[in-house]
């Protein structure tokens, strides 16, 4: 495969983050100009803070906890989820926990709302944070919801599962900004306690220029689609996706973009957010998952400028050797990052010593959010998720087309995978899996290629 030249990566890293760092510029301009108010903006917020949640699995549970713990004057008031008894279970599991004890609403049982349209009632309810943990496809128009309302927002990560769905949720930040909303990310490493010392050390140059990145996430099946024959009788299309979400790409995004995007991000804040030249790589299927339309493994390397490479492997297999972590090259160093560790050997060397009494990532992170939604410091990382689920989606389309895919001709693509009308009792057939060279599997047009899907 032909590397660009320098010249042109040069070119490229004038231009870096041109479609992000253009559409944060134009935030307040934008802002200004609709002439929304910023109540919230510059000034100290000493109310009890009511917390609302919509999606309330795994992560929604952990979310809320990780909220409660955070701040003393706030409640959990109102939950959402598609299945009113798995937000009601999800409920009484809260309640156990002493991080919960007075910090639960004493009328909140008449505000657990179930169903698609669960999140309109949640916002309706009269909430001032909310935790957006549902499947990542909907994240988009949740986000604007809760933004429009006013709300500060926990957006988990990915922020979406196509180009279109960033875009979106790019232009309600800007909505976001000028009210002065509070968004807090769920790329939860960078808030972790080893992670910011290493890359603070790699960003002042301890390990010199970077050459390469080998990140590795080796884990297993997560949510395996069960055999068509369970599903229940009269189920429609769409609920069967949407109970099954992590196997079907519109809802999930498949595992490089809803898991391996961890992987990713920490390229990303590596490089300080700047934009790859573009990706290439491979993946597939090595065991079938019934109507699941996912891959379970991925190879991508993303270029970047100076011709500086970062490889990223990702897979999902039974029985098998689980790893997750990054070696980074650089000129003077090597710096190495695990999910509880980290190091830097060479002319610098350096070890992250842990703590007697650690904190756990997901509670800084939280902690920093409701600090900044106290002090009127308005917390952003907006554009940040934006960007690190753009890489994400490029080395999946990458992988998925076998192309080697610019940062630009990606930003410029047509992708659009998420219905406009999502009909919980409709018909929604499955996509084929993404097969290289066979277009009909292919879900993006590029504008140099008109109608041709890549």
């Amino acid at each position: 495969m032909t590397q660009p030249s320098p010249s042109a990566q040069d070119s490229h890293s004038e231009t870096s983050r041109r479609g992000f760092v253009k559409t944060a510029a134009s935030a307040a301009a934008a802002g200004a100009a609709l002439g929304f108010p910023s109540v919230t903006f510059g000034a100290t917020d000493d109310r009890k803070l009511k917390i609302g949640v919509l999606g309330t699995g795994g992560r929604g549970g952990g979310a809320m906890l990780n909220a409660l713990a955070a701040d003393d004057k706030v409640e959990l008031y109102a939950m959402g989820d598609l299945y009113l008894e798995e937000a009601e279970k999800k409920l009484e599991m809260v309640r156990k926990n002493s991080v919960s004890q007075g910090k639960i609403s004493d009328t909140l049982d008449s505000r657990v709302f179930g169903g698609i349209d669960s999140y309109e009632k949640v916002i309706d309810a009269g909430v001032d944070v909310i935790l957006l943990t549902t499947p990542p496809a909907f994240r988009p128009t949740h986000f604007k919801a809760a933004v429009d309302a006013g709300i500060h927002t926990f957006v988990e990560k990915p922020c979406a599962t196509d180009m279109a769905g960033v875009k979106d949720f790019l232009e309600t930040s800007k909505v976001a900004a000028e009210k002065g909303l509070s968004v807090l990310c769920g790329f939860c490493y960078r808030y972790s306690e080893h992670g910011r010392p290493l890359f603070e050390r790699i960003h002042n140059g301890d390990i010199g220029e970077i050459q390469s990145i080998h990140s590795i996430y080796y884990a297993g099946p997560v949510k395996a689609m069960p055999d068509p024959s369970s599903r229940p009788d009269g189920m429609s299309d769409t609920e069967w996706q949407l109970s099954n979400w992590y196997n079907f790409v519109w809802l999930g995004g498949d595992g490089i973009v809803e898991q391996g995007c961890h992987n990713v991000d920490r390229i990303g804040w590596a490089f300080e957010d700047a934009d790859p030249v573009a990706a290439f790589g491979t993946g597939g299927r090595a065991r079938p998952n019934n109507e699941g339309n996912i891959y379970d493994h991925f190879s991508i390397t993303y270029e970047y400028p100076n011709n500086a490479l970062a490889h990223v492997e990702w897979r999902q297999y039974v029985d098998s050797h689980n790893f997750t972590g990054d070696t980074i090259y650089g000129t003077k160093g090597i710096a190495k990052f695990g999910t509880s560790s980290a190091e830097i050997i060479g002319e610098k060397s350096w070890n992250w010593r842990k703590p007697r009494t650690p904190r756990s990532m997901y509670d800084l992170e939280h902690e920093e959010f409701f600090a900044a939604i106290r002090s009127g410091d308005r917390k952003d990382d907006a554009d940040w998720i934006g960007h690190s689920t753009v890489m994400a989606i490029l080395g999946r389309t990458a992988c998925y087309s076998g192309k080697r895919i610019t940062w630009d001709a990606m930003w410029n693509a047509e992708q659009k995978l998420v219905p406009d009308h999502i009909d919980i009792n409709g018909k929604l057939p499955i996509r084929p899996l993404r097969i290289p060279g066979v277009p009909e599997t292919q879900d993006t047009v590029f504008p140099e290629e008109g109608q041709n899907r890549a």
